[in-house]
């Protein structure tokens, strides 16, 4: 990238030129397409500007005008700002600390604020810590680890050989010792014996059971746990031999891959109503439950053949905790325990919060008023899984904001290896909802959920994303973790650094799909005839429902497709007002929506409301009552993937408008399906989506560039069907290939052993970083979640 200060030396006038003209900006606060869209008007002025200047120009990721003083936060590398401040009169830049652009920032708000406020810094806990080296290497923390850890014990090769003894001696299951028993009494003792049993082994089949030689491998201290048979047994001791004479990183991976070591899996997910029935659409219950509810399918699984493979016959057990709705409606959300269909041995368990006002305690409470009862459900969820898995999970995997806390807080009380996966981080999804945080925090609370969000990143043992711009963004664009690196609640306290990008603990493992529930619409023998029909009619020939609203003048134009929740952030709104905007869309297209209710009056969800009135007002506006299907109808996940697949057979797309995309799982859904997409390019369909080849990227934030590529994708396709037919084939090679259930399972439960050695060996050094969070947790968090509840008390 380019040196901005050699930049501004060589080509002063040109740059303070540029800068001169925002002092002329009604808005003082930009942001990066702000600023290039000021820059593109200054260029028809200044034809002649450098394209130097134009690069200069794409890094500034914020600009502060304040009288003749400019604050701007410059994009050097990936991960990485830098700021500085720039004196207009006398045309001079100077770099400045994190610490006084924060400030800036607050003066801006209010400029007789108080600077002396709490400032977090967790730099210094990871500077003793394994980080990448590279840009490019952020998210691949654990290949990076495995090589640390070898490197190590390569290099200290008798501390190692009493580490590694000692930890695989510590494997048991349900009081029965695993892989290594008393009769081995050192790591020289363990290699003479690898050797003896390696040569025992060899007058055996290689196909022989273990459960037929155990009882010479107990005699020399070897116990179940290395192999279903002969074969797989002397693998895995060459394996240990390997890493105690000579270790590398791939045969570290590859043996503690092996290890025998998880049996249960605690997966949290508070929010919402988590279901598998009637729940979809709700209020907070979307991609998140159809995530878990893959999810655990293939990890148990992967979980159950792995043990196989190592010759336990255990059944292993994954227990999905949320929260026990007593008013749900007709959910079996107040059902405390659920099996979760097509698996053996996953359950739904189901925790009620405490009783404070029955009134918010019973019902439905949204994801960002949960806070005040989370220490207590965590405090009674303990109790809940102990005597679930008859003993401690193994492994607890947190869920966004809520569930990652409470990961934390029964890390902590089980000392298990923790995960965390955010899914959205709203910070990223609300502009400027640090800065102007007391204006938003009737509604959102969002100093608690950003706290909470600090906290767990910083105490997870790892974070899985599902795509590198989750973390670090791109070259031009800040990554959702990035936003959490610093940043100011102005009043309440400032952060430093929040998070550090570049820390083994981020991992990127994508998810797939449900692949029997979304599959191509040419598999015509895989789909229910009956279903197909329905919802032809409910879609397409004007079947009367009082769930769904619009009459279509003309079905058989090209469908433009989209299902999402109906709030601020999925921005279905905006996709009605550019179809409404656009004469020629309509001529060629009509639009279906499937999202929400279509009565605010059914409606619990403030944001939920405001969004039906605001697509009432749309449709009156543009008079789109012939033009526009609008479904405020549950879908079950059969009938979602028969709706996306009778839209692709229509020749029809799908349209993802949001501002902001953590992931994209109905972008993935629809791709398989057969249906071209087009998406927003800000999050994770920016890399599942491959531009013009398996799909289409658009801004949201631009109306009218976003509505020209709608409009040009439509016309071309109606042009030509092929077009058609060759983004349709690509997307689905796309997610073939790319996003599957079974290699994300492998490499989480891989990454979990990993991580699970890493946590052992680095408890003692990781005190100072917990007393840190500790306080953290009580002083800013539980204050902030106490008010919250005082509120609802009062309510």
């Amino acid at each position: 990238m380019i040196d901005i200060l050699e930049y501004i030396e060589k080509n002063k006038i040109e740059f303070f030129d540029f800068l001169n003209s925002l002092l002329e900006q009604e808005k003082k606060l930009l942001i990066i397409g702000e600023t290039c869209e000021i820059f593109r008007n200054y260029k028809n002025d200044e034809p002649n500007v450098s394209e130097e200047l134009e690069e200069v120009i794409n890094l500034l990721q914020e600009i502060i005008i304040h009288n003749h003083t400019i604050y701007l936060d410059v994009r050097v590398k990936i991960g990485h700002s830098s700021f500085f401040i720039a004196n207009i009169e006398e045309m001079v830049v100077e770099k400045i600390s994190i610490k006084e652009y924060l400030i800036a920032k607050e003066k801006f708000v209010n400029p007789d604020i108080d600077d002396d406020i709490l400032t977090l810094n967790f730099k210094p806990f990871y500077e003793n810590y394994p980080s990448v080296r590279d840009y490019q290497s952020i998210g691949d923390g654990v290949e990076y680890l495995n090589k640390f850890l070898s490197s190590k014990m390569f290099n200290d090769i008798d501390k190692w050989k009493e580490v590694l003894f000692n930890y695989v001696k510590l494997h048991k299951y349900d009081g029965q010792q695993l892989i290594l028993n008393d009769r081995i009494k050192s790591p020289d003792h363990l290699i003479t014996n690898i050797k003896k049993t390696i040569n025992t082994l060899g007058k055996f089949d290689k196909k022989e059971r273990y459960e037929n030689i155990k009882h010479e491998l107990q005699s020399l201290g070897f116990e179940k746990g290395l192999g279903k048979d002969v074969k797989e047994i002397k693998s895995n001791l060459q394996l240990l031999d390997n890493l105690l004479h000579s270790p590398d990183n791939t045969t570290l991976k590859e043996f503690l891959a092996k290890i025998p070591m998880i049996f249960n899996i605690a997966i949290v997910s508070p929010h919402g109503y988590f279901a598998q029935q009637n729940v979809l659409g709700l209020p907070d219950s979307g991609g998140q439950i159809v995530y878990i509810l893959d999810q655990v399918k293939a990890l148990e699984k992967t979980l159950i053949d792995s043990l196989n493979q190592a010759g336990i016959n255990i059944l292993p057990k994954i227990i999905i905790l949320t929260r026990l709705i007593p008013n749900a409606g007709n959910t079996k959300c107040n059902q405390r325990l659920e099996k979760v269909v097509n698996t053996k041995n996953t359950w739904i368990l189901r925790v009620p919060f405490r009783t404070h006002n029955p009134r918010i305690t019973d019902n439905w409470i949204s994801r960002f008023e949960i806070w005040p009862y989370l220490e207590e459900f965590a405090e009674d969820a303990e109790v809940e899984l102990k005597a679930e898995f008859k003993g401690n999970p193994d492994l607890i995997v947190g869920n966004y904001s809520d569930g990652n806390l409470v990961s934390y807080l029964l890390s902590k009380k089980f000392n298990v290896t923790q995960c965390c996966i955010a899914h959205a981080l709203e910070k990223s999804k609300y502009l400027f909802s640090d800065l102007y945080w007391k204006d938003m925090e009737d509604q959102y609370n969002f100093s608690t959920q950003f706290t909470a969000d600090l906290i767990a990143m910083n105490s997870s043992n790892f974070q899985i994303t599902s795509t590198y711009q989750e973390i670090a963004g791109t070259e031009y664009s800040v990554g959702q973790y990035e936003t959490h690196k610093h940043f100011t609640l102005p009043g309440l306290y400032r952060v430093e650094n929040g998070v550090d990008l570049y820390n083994i603990k981020f991992n990127i493992i994508s998810p797939g799909v449900n692949e029997r529930m979304f599959f191509p619409y040419t598999k015509t023998k895989q789909r229910n005839q009956k279903s197909r029909e329905y919802l032809t009619k409910l879609l397409f020939e004007n079947m009367e429902d009082e769930e769904v609203f619009g009459e279509l003048e003309n079905p058989d134009l090209v469908p433009i497709f989209s299902l999402a929740r109906l709030d601020k952030n999925k921005n279905l709104t905006s996709l009605v007002r550019w179809f409404g905007e656009s004469e020629e869309l309509q001529q060629r297209a009509n639009l279906f929506i499937v999202a929400g209710k279509i009565d605010a009056a059914n409606s619990s969800d403030k944001e939920e409301i405001e969004q039906i009135h605001l697509m009432w007002s749309l449709i009156d506006e543009f008079k789109l009552h012939n033009k526009i299907r609008w479904i405020g109808k549950l879908f079950r996940k059969n009938d979602a993937g028969e709706v996306y697949r009778i839209i692709a057979e229509r020749k029809g797309l799908f349209v993802q408008p949001g501002l902001f995309e953590g992931f994209g799982l109905t972008v993935l859904e629809a791709m398989i399906s057969g249906i071209p997409v087009i998406a927003t390019k800000y999050g994770g369909p920016l890399e599942i989506i491959q531009n013009g080849v398996s799909g289409f990227h658009i801004d949201p934030i631009n109306k009218e560039e976003s509505k020209q590529i709608l409009l040009d994708v439509v016309t071309r396709f109606n042009q030509d069907e092929n077009y058609w037919k060759e983004i349709s084939q690509n997307s689905i090679k796309r997610v073939n290939e790319a996003y599957n259930w079974k290699l994300y399972s492998n490499k989480l439960l891989t990454n979990s052993k990993i991580f699970g050695f890493w946590k052992y060996l680095t408890d003692l050094d990781m005190k100072d970083m917990e007393a840190y969070l500790d306080i953290v947790y009580h002083l800013l968090f539980k204050p902030r979640a106490e008010k919250l509840l005082e509120k609802h008390n009062n309510m």
